[in-house]
């Protein structure tokens, strides 16, 4: 067995980007993230100005987490056990569908028939915001639109479809690059992925003021199918391994036997789920924009264009630089950095603070995203590797999601800044208890030299 390389030797910030074959897969896989991010954004913008409502937000967030609790470990199975290329390419052409359904909505959402069944469900939603929003300041809501409903509905399509590919995604790029240049990869793939999760909302913003709902869904829709043209030129570098055996529940759950044992991809994702359920603030960005800050739709994507500028900047300094020697933690302060920025934008009055507070949360997110994900790759075997980013997923998109609904109906009972100052400090706090409860992550070694257990 050959030694690891050193960081001097593996230092070629662009040698995955070398390999065509997976710089091909990267810009339509970033292309179609972007696209889908934008359309998720501007879902909740259309949201929040049908209803006015922060329990509404909430409920988006509820929409997407639902899914990802019910689906991930079966998805991660699937993409053990089946081509990981047909299952995204399958699954990008219906979230194709799907937005293209969400446009028709928007263009025609004054046509949809006042159906018993709509009427019910709107008044459910009603009755579920009336419940949380009684606190001072709150605008009056509105639950007029009969559309509403079926937005509901296919955000939870859109959400279904996602989490069934998502293992699939996380998981292809060890097939597509060698084992050497795995690691380069990895931080290509999370910084790729952390700025689209930020530039893509800041698209779906600006998008907003210039063209209106509709032509973002079917924007997104365009993005989708690019992916797929994409996906069509990849080849396997590496076959894959499939899964063998008879299908159990311990099959479907030896992912997360794997991190149980695996002690420090546990505390990472442990950190990133509690840290991004209590730090989340994005669910509150169109509030912030319409109540605190009065921008309007240019400042909203301006805000939302704040954290994937420092992504970015961040993520080409990551890319330039050996491997991290202590990454660990690096993690670990660059939560606490994010905590810290979180609660100075929910102080902040003063909407140039906010950009910068907004920026720094881009900019340590990112760290903490390279690190998790190289963790998590790096140290996995192949025929693992779906199983276990499908628990690492419940972990990122619990955080996210729950934290969306955390921010939503905190928002609704103890008002928006005090939801999002709380829940920096909140952050905070989580970085101290697992730096101490986790001592393993304090010492890791540089990423370069993890392999998977033999």
């Amino acid at each position: 067995m050959s030694a690891p390389p050193s960081a001097s030797q593996s230092h070629d910030p662009y040698a995955a980007l070398r390999i065509p074959n997976y710089r091909g897969y990267l810009i339509g896989s970033f292309v179609a993230l972007l696209g889908r991010q934008a359309v998720i954004t501007v879902a909740s913008w259309q949201v929040y100005q049908w209803t006015h409502s922060s329990t509404a937000l909430g409920l988006v967030g509820l929409v997407n987490v639902l899914p990802l609790l019910a689906l991930s470990l079966p998805a991660g199975a699937l993409a053990d056990r089946r081509d990981r290329r047909w299952l995204i390419g399958v699954g990008t052409i219906a979230i194709a569908f799907v937005n293209l359904g969400l446009a028709l909505l928007a263009l025609k959402s004054a046509a949809v028939p006042d159906l018993a069944p709509l009427h019910w469900a709107n008044t459910l939603l009603r009755e579920t915001a009336l419940v949380f929003e009684h606190h001072a300041g709150a605008a009056p809501l509105r639950f007029e639109e009969p559309a509403l409903p079926l937005v509901f509905l296919l955000l939870l399509a859109h959400a279904c479809i996602r989490i069934l590919i998502w293992p699939a995604r996380s998981s292809i790029t060890p097939l597509l690059v060698p084992t050497a240049t795995l690691g380069n990869a990895i931080t290509w793939n999370t910084s790729t992925f952390e700025i689209a999760t930020v530039a893509g909302p800041a698209l779906g913003g600006f998008l907003i003021a210039f063209t209106g709902i509709a032509p973002v869904y079917a924007f997104g829709a365009i993005l989708e199918l690019w992916f797929v043209l994409a996906l069509g030129r990849v080849t396997y570098f590496q076959p894959p391994q499939p899964a063998t055996g008879k299908r159990t529940w311990r099959d479907v759950l030896a992912g997360a036997e794997f991190i149980w044992r695996k002690k420090v991809i546990l505390g990472a994702s442990s950190l990133d789920l509690f840290a991004v359920l209590l730090g989340g603030a994005t669910a509150l960005l169109p509030v912030y924009a319409d109540q605190i800050l009065h921008v309007g739709p240019i400042g909203f994507g301006w805000l939302r264009a704040a954290p994937s500028i420092g992504a970015f900047a961040m993520a080409m300094w990551i890319a330039h630089r050996p491997p991290l020697l202590r990454p660990g933690r690096a993690l670990l302060w660059s939560v606490f950095g994010f905590g810290v920025a979180i609660a100075v934008f929910g102080m902040s009055r003063w909407y140039w603070l906010s950009l910068v507070a907004l920026f720094f949360t881009g900019a340590f997110d990112n760290v903490s995203v390279v690190v998790r994900q190289s963790l998590v790759q790096l140290l996995t075997p192949d025929a693992l590797r779906g199983r276990v980013t499908a628990v690492n997923q419940i972990f990122i998109g619990s955080s996210n999601e729950i934290g969306a609904l955390r921010a939503g109906l905190m928002a609704a009972l103890v008002g928006p800044v005090a939801a999002v100052v709380w829940g920096g400090i909140g952050t905070i706090v989580v970085a101290g208890l697992v730096a101490r409860a986790v001592p393993p992550l304090r010492t890791l070694p540089a990423l370069h030299t993890l392999r998977p257990d033999p």
